[in-house]
């Protein structure tokens, strides 16, 4: 192929005079650009006047340097030339200095041209007009051996990008074109010594117009629509062969788990004029291995290292990488080296894992995964990046470790799929991802009728193709990575799948394949096995019950609930008093921070389920108290319904993704817990459902069941039920002895609480306890119940949720007499800059009244939440003489350079600040 000179757009060419030539390669293919330029552009020192970052440049062989940053501005404000401003020494005066990902507006925000996006309606005050033009981003590197061959290597462009380098279009917008899209331009013949510069004119994003990313329904999109660069421009240099698409296929014998074999594979690619014998060699893990190849003038072959020729790549005894909770995360290196003559040419490196995920369609048809031979309930949550596609790794990482904190073992990433380093700590940390294209917008717009999205032009599917390809080569090889979903509310059709399947191919993906995240088919791959049948907005605890429409059967690829009210502490950042007021007294009120969408701009269901259920709230603190209570018990019966039902021999759940995890924005809306990293019922109902041996109640039979998450079977157990009235006055009280609950997922019933209980009416609390052979306490879950219950239309079922015609009377719980609760706390410091508090709780009162749902929250000198923090477990319901004591563990950093205190709080418990003084050592 071979892209021409003559349509490229905008471009003033009467002063051209030198033909050069460049190449642009997609996929490991290595495409000719024929370029015409005017004369060269002056040698200099850092752009004059302007904010340009200035990148060193290696000569090292393989070496891979990423821009540091760019200057920025609107195409409305620039009157120059493309040639000019590609130019070193241009005066970038007035420009915006921007990270080296960052999005238009991400930059504006850090340059303070707005005040916080995150508070009140301050994003929908930005003026989206602005972002409907082209923005130039441009950067400076230094070279000290232009001898080198020089590469640039471009990807994450949101939408498209005309590139130059200094002062010559090395690509258009055609080319580049789609976020997830991978270009390398070789630029050897532009590139000089001392300073060049790259600049890209990024055209407006419209996720329904482009193969890029939108945000549905989940937030208030970013007026720029996210435009800009998100991942690394790199600056690759390397000598005459480029090693290129090196990667590691794994074969794992799940039998046994003590032999794997590896096959490397890689491009070897000679860009001289000269033939070349090259030399690849390297070690993949503890395998040393070495391959001489001949290459013409310009030649790309394909190399392999394969155990037949090779017997040290089969491995005995390999380190096997699980998810977390199922063994430990080894990692291996991939490092090779292209020499030609004895000298280092090109480099390769990066790590992999060996496992093996199979995920067939069960007898029901429902997608069922595997992991090194094991059966493993998928129990995911939605991921969202921020909503500016600022990339923090410290942020991320500390979400990550909230995932796991809450007992879950997977993401789900609807496009929206993070840069390298996302993938990285995922590996390490042990959490599953499955990846794949979003819903609602130009993805699916060829296949999704009437929907949101545009029908794709023949230019979209060779898009499409190389989004697929990049995204496969780049993801292959992290052991997290378990699927790609090539399609999420609707499948591709027959030639979109081809292409997907064929990049798919060629890159080797080793894992399985899901052609949409609904129960739709695709041609080549068939049924789905994953059903999205909502709901999304709220419904009764014991709607997950039920093996039908959202409830816990098969494979729920997306599915909540719905709201969720954040704690007082971050409602008070996000909204105003008046926003803060409507919002507990009015459910019909549009809440800006909630969705886009007319179907989720208010808060009406929920509302009026609260107020049905619990009463109506006297103020903002009552509504935050019960929302609470709310959340908790909607999320805790998601999770155990799916948990419970995993092991049944009939329609069993398979996999379940609340929707969401989280959110990029400060939301009322489809989250575990808040953009600040705050946590409230949602997390800790979440929490206590997933805990690794678990005791649960059945809002449907009434069992009392223990699910065991852990490997080996749990034996000598004894499950206890007690029933009390809100008084505390207890009516019911029965035990089950030498329990045995099977491993990896199994279950156990172990009694039947009765239909009816003398002397129970409205609303009363089941606390369940489960000890071990030795009498400790290894569960606890505190249920509060209704003997009138939530009754379910499912008849007029819609496909956001179920209608309730009559709600469960929970009023009784507002006549719970105060729970004294003592406090202690005391604080140490950790490792790597870490604090651990230790607070001990106790209710203290006198007569029965239990403490129902304590919460306690880690604050800093100013009364503020330190955030993130990782509790042993929280909201904790005590009976008199209970106790119970709890750690948080978090940076101290994060306290800053105050002291810590703990503040104490509860349904029924009177607020309260402790001091967590340091402890004597």
């Amino acid at each position: 192929m071979v892209l021409r000179p003559a349509p490229l757009r905008r471009r003033a060419r009467a002063r051209v005079r030198r033909a050069l030539t460049a190449s642009l390669a997609v996929g490991g293919l290595l495409l000719t650009v024929s370029l015409t330029t005017g004369a060269a552009p002056p040698r200099g020192g850092p752009a004059a006047g302007g904010p340009t970052p200035v990148t060193r440049v290696g000569a090292a062989p393989g070496t891979a340097t990423p821009l540091a940053g760019f200057a920025t501005q609107s195409s409305a404000k620039v009157s120059d030339t493309p040639e000019a401003i590609s130019t070193p020494g241009y005066p970038a005066t007035g420009w915006h200095p921007v990270g080296p990902r960052s999005t238009v507006l991400a930059g504006l925000l850090a340059d303070g041209t707005y005040p916080d996006p995150f508070y009140s309606t301050n994003l929908k005050k930005i003026p989206a007009a602005d972002f409907t033009v082209p923005w130039w981003y441009r950067g400076d590197f230094t070279v000290a051996d232009p001898s080198r061959r020089t590469y640039l290597d471009v990807s994450g462009v949101v939408s498209a990008a005309d590139v130059y380098v200094n002062g010559v279009q090395v690509a258009t917008e055609d080319r580049i074109a789609g976020a997830y899209t991978r270009h390398e331009l070789d630029v050897t013949d532009l590139v000089r010594e001392g300073t060049n510069t790259v600049a890209f004119r990024v055209q407006p994003n419209d996720p329904r117009k482009n193969l890029t990313m939108g945000w549905i329904d989940w937030l208030q999109p970013p007026p720029d629509e996210n435009m800009g660069i998100v991942r690394d421009v790199l600056v690759r240099r390397g000598g005459p062969v480029a090693l290129r698409d090196a990667h590691v296929t794994t074969r794992l014998d799940t039998e046994s788990l003590a032999s794997a074999e590896l096959t490397v594979k890689a491009r070897v690619r000679n860009d001289s004029a000269s033939p070349v014998t090259a030399t690849v060699s390297g070690t993949a893990g503890p395998a040393a291995i070495s391959r001489t190849v001949s290459l013409a003038p310009h030649e790309t072959k394909a190399v392999a290292f394969t155990p037949a020729d090779f017997p040290q790549l089969r491995l005995d005894r390999p380190r096997v990488w699980w998810p977390a909770g199922m063994g430990d995360q080894p990692l291996y290196d991939l490092d090779l080296t292209a020499t030609v003559s004895g000298t280092p040419s090109d480099t390769a490196h990066h790590s992999f894992g060996i496992r093996d995920v199979k995920a067939p369609l069960n007898a029901d048809g429902a997608r069922r995964y595997r992991v090194n031979g094991r059966p493993l309930l998928i129990k995911a949550g939605g991921w969202s990046p921020d909503v500016f596609l600022r990339w923090d790794a410290r942020s991320v990482e500390d979400r990550l470790k909230y995932t796991l904190d809450l007992g879950l073992n997977t993401v789900r990433l609807e496009g929206h799929i993070e840069p390298d380093e996302f993938f990285d700590l995922a590996d390490r940390h042990g959490v599953l991802t499955l990846p794949g294209w979003e819903c609602c917008d130009k993805w699916e717009g060829q296949v999704n009728g009437d929907e949101t999205g545009e029908k794709w032009t023949p230019a979209d599917y060779p898009v499409a193709k190389d989004s697929m390809a990049a995204e496969a080569a780049r993801l292959r090889d992290h052991p997290s990575v378990i699927s790609f979903l090539i399609g999420s509310d609707f499948a591709p059709d027959a030639t979109i799948e081809k292409n997907y399947l064929d990049a798919l191919e060629a890159a080797d993906w080793p894992n399985p394949v899901i052609p949409a995240a609904s129960a739709k088919s695709s041609p080549s791959l068939g049924k789905s096995g994953m059903k999205m049948t909502g709901p999304y907005d709220w419904v009764p605890p014991d709607y997950w019950y039920a093996k039908r429409e959202g409830g816990a059967t098969g494979f729920n690829s997306e599915t909540s609930a719905g709201p969720d009210i954040p704690t007082l502490d971050t409602l008070r950042r996000m909204m105003s008093p008046s926003e803060l007021e409507t919002l507990w007294r009015d459910p019909s009120a549009k809440q800006y921070h909630r969705s886009p969408s007319a179907t989720f701009g208010d808060l009406k269901l929920f509302d009026n389920a609260l107020i049905g259920r619990y009463g109506k709230p006297t103020g903002l603190t009552d509504y935050v108290r019960k929302a609470g209570l709310a959340r908790y018990e909607a999320v805790r019966a998601q999770f155990e319904a799916y948990a419970r039902n995993f092991s049944d021999a009939s329609r069993p759940a398979t996999g379940v993704v609340h929707w969401m995890l989280n959110s990029g924005w400060t939301s009322l809306h489809w989250q575990l817990f808040d953009r600040y990293l705050d946590q409230g019922g949602a997390y800790y109902g979440a929490k206590k459902a997933n805990e690794p041996l678990h005791i649960q109640y059945s809002y449907d039979s009434r069992s009392v069941v223990v699910v065991n998450g852990e490997h080996t079977a749990a034996t000598g157990l004894t499950a206890r039920v007690s029933l009390y009235t809100p008084d505390g006055t207890r009516k019911f009280d029965t035990s089950a002895t030498g329990l045995r609950v099977p491993g990896d997922g199994g279950k156990a019933t172990a009694l039947t609480v009765p239909a009816e209980v003398s002397g129970v009416s409205g609303a009363y609390l089941v606390k369940l306890q489960l000890t071990d052979g030795a009498g400790k306490e290894v569960s606890r879950n505190v249920y509060w119940l209704s003997t009138e219950k939530d009754v379910l239309d499912w008849d007029n079922t819609d496909w956001y949720y179920t209608p309730t015609t009559s709600y469960a009377d929970l009023t009784g719980l507002d006549d719970m007499a105060e729970a004294p609760v003592s406090a202690t706390a005391t604080t140490t410091g950790g490792p790597d800059s870490t604090a651990t508090t230790t607070v001990t709780l106790r209710n203290t009162g006198s007569g029965r009244t239990p403490a129902l749902l304590v919460d306690a929250h880690l604050v800093n000198g100013s009364g503020k939440p330190v955030l993130p923090v990782r509790w042993s477990d929280n909201e904790v319901s005590l009976w008199p003489g209970e106790s119970v004591t709890l750690t948080a563990t978090y940076r101290t950093a994060d306290l800053g350079g105050s002291a810590p205190s703990v503040r104490i709080s509860g349904w029924n418990t009177a607020t309260r600040t402790v001091p967590a003084a340091a402890k004597p050592r």
